[in-house]
């Protein structure tokens, strides 16, 4: 059998059992035929072969993004970034906010996105009156980085149906002044009830599903689990699905049933449909229920077992009670799904433990890889029953990048157990990297950075006990992410007959000061034995002359 392409003096970090770093890799159509040394593999080439030299550069298996939103980063796309360059108070984003309805038919929706009000001068949200001075024709949402809170004018208050009488949902708050009047901020559930209406329509939602594939294949993604979108899932699912056969969204995709809005609702129209975690191919399939617990880690509104650092009368927001929590996971374990839930605090990370653990005792299953998405604070007793419970964790050590001098204020000493990767490993748990983009960033080698230095944007260390090596790092952006979707015999390694999922650096990872790893950049991005990034040219040569270096 002869290769169509062969990669050769490259740095092959395999990821396989021994971790084995090599020269060359040989494909056939869409599947890893050789993984060897030059010479060994230089025996598939022939005259047809497309070898490609990469001089010592680093060769990875596709990253693995194990918590990424692929609707909501596409659909990000189509509004008003908050995080524009020229982005530097809220001036600067009203002037951006007032072209963009200028061109907006009256009545449509506004909305601006990755808002995080420390970054900007005035240290602060935007006023109602300020964005209905804006436009009241208008609907506007000036949604806040983590995905969990809102700001919105008049007009989306009216169309949401929010009043001055409105009560505060369950496990979320409409923000109001003394005098009872609407700030227009809305927090939890009250802001992800508003896109019940500020929902993307059907043909946003594919132009935005295509423009983020493309940026993740770019970043070196090669597979995603989709960690869900606003609005009704079944739509999400549905449009995903075309888009996986129409070839628009180019990475393979595993398909969390959950939905940020109401998910339970989702989760319990699944149940009764018929279809589990597993069905579908090796492009798109379901995967596991999932429910949100808590808020989020920057709001903060996470459920803590104790106070805030900085505000102690604040536990955060718990979304269901444990009854709630047991009855709705509980079935879906029943009925043969994998489980999961949004669990950041360690209150929410507890209650989540208790319904796996009930239902495993009710309905015994062997072999279920039940996750908790973020496990943000782990401590050891958790991290004793996640390793019993056999429970696979999703951590996202970007978020200590991003998000580590907030941390510190916000939570003290506990940073040192917040997306505990070190404690994870000497544990024997298997934890599996996710970006939460567009939460934070969506790069890959900067998760792995993150992993490796534990230090915040600012150069804070923040946990640095939880650093991990860089061979772990990427073993957790790869191999365990094939894990915890049950296709760690499909790819995230490059071993003979797996998924030609694959990435190529612009540099050595192993060799590079390790401080200098969010500067390494993807090169080249092959998914199924295509290359489908390439912005060096580096497959354009077609030769098996190259000098081969022993």
């Amino acid at each position: 059998m002869k290769a169509d392409l062969v990669f050769i003096n490259g740095e092959v970090v395999t990821i396989d059992h021994d971790n084995r770093v090599l020269e060359g890799v040989a494909i056939k159509d869409n599947r890893i035929i050789a993984v060897g040394s030059n010479r060994e593999v230089q025996q598939y080439c022939s005259d047809d072969t497309t070898s490609i030299d990469l001089d010592g550069k680093t060769l990875l298996p596709g990253f693995i993004d194990a918590h990424i939103h692929l609707t909501i980063y596409g659909t990000n796309l189509l509004g008003v970034s908050c995080i524009a360059p020229h982005i530097h108070s809220l001036h600067d984003l009203f002037v951006d906010l007032r072209k963009k309805s200028m061109i907006t038919p009256k009545g449509q929706w506004v909305r601006a996105w990755g808002f995080n009000e420390i970054k900007l001068v005035e240290n602060r949200f935007p006023t109602i009156q300020e964005l209905d001075e804006i436009s009241t024709d208008h609907p506007i949402v000036i949604i806040r980085t983590c995905n969990h809170t809102s700001i919105a004018n008049s007009k989306a208050l009216e169309i949401a149906n929010i009043t001055e009488g409105t009560s505060d949902p369950a496990g979320g708050i409409i923000e109001r002044n003394q005098d009872g009047s609407l700030t227009g901020k809305l927090i939890e559930n009250a802001h992800m009830n508003l896109f019940e209406y500020a929902s993307y329509n059907a043909e946003e939602l594919r132009v935005g599903m295509k423009l983020a594939s493309e940026e993740f294949i770019k970043a070196g993604v090669t597979s995603i689990h989709d960690a869900g979108a606003y609005g009704e899932g079944s739509e999400n699912l549905r449009i995903m699905q075309q888009g996986v056969k129409s070839k628009d969204i180019k990475v393979r995709v595993y398909a969390i049933i959950g939905s940020l809005t109401n998910s339970h609702n989702f989760v319990l129209k699944m149940i009764e449909a018929g279809p589990i975690t597993g069905l579908g191919d090796d492009w798109l399939r379901i995967g596991p229920a999932k429910l949100f617990t808590d808020g989020s880690s920057i709001g903060p509104t996470i459920a803590t077992r104790e106070p805030y650092s900085h505000s102690e009368n604040d536990y955060g927001i718990i979304y269901y009670n444990q009854d709630e929590l047991n009855r709705i996971l509980g079935e879906a374990h029943k009925k043969g799904f994998q489980i999961t839930a949004h669990a950041q605090g360690d209150r929410a990370v507890e209650m989540l433990l208790d319904c796996i653990e009930k239902a495993l005792i009710e309905h015994p299953r062997k072999d279920h890889r039940h996750r908790i998405e973020h496990a943000g604070i782990a401590p050891l007793d958790l991290q004793e029953r996640i390793k019993k419970l056999g429970v696979v964790i999703i951590p996202n050590p970007v978020f200590m990048y991003a998000n580590g001098d907030t941390y510190l204020e916000y939570y003290g000493e506990r940073v040192e157990v917040m997306y505990p990767a070190r404690d994870y490993i000497d544990q024997g748990i298997i934890a599996a990297f996710g970006s939460d983009a567009p939460v934070t960033f969506l790069d890959p080698l900067l998760g792995i950075h993150a992993a490796v230095n534990r230090m915040s944007i600012k150069g804070q260390s923040v946990g640095e006990n939880q650093c991990i090596g860089i061979m772990e790092a990427i073993r957790a952006y790869t191999w365990n992410g094939a894990y915890a979707s049950f296709e760690e015999n499909s790819k995230g390694s490059i071993e003979v007959g797996k998924f030609a999922d694959m990435v190529v650096l612009n540099d050595s990872i192993l060799k590079v000061d390790k401080m200098d790893i969010k500067n390494v950049q993807v090169d080249l991005t092959m998914v199924d034995g295509k290359v489908l990034y390439d912005p060096k040219n580096l497959s354009r040569v077609r030769s098996i002359h190259i000098p081969i270096v022993n």
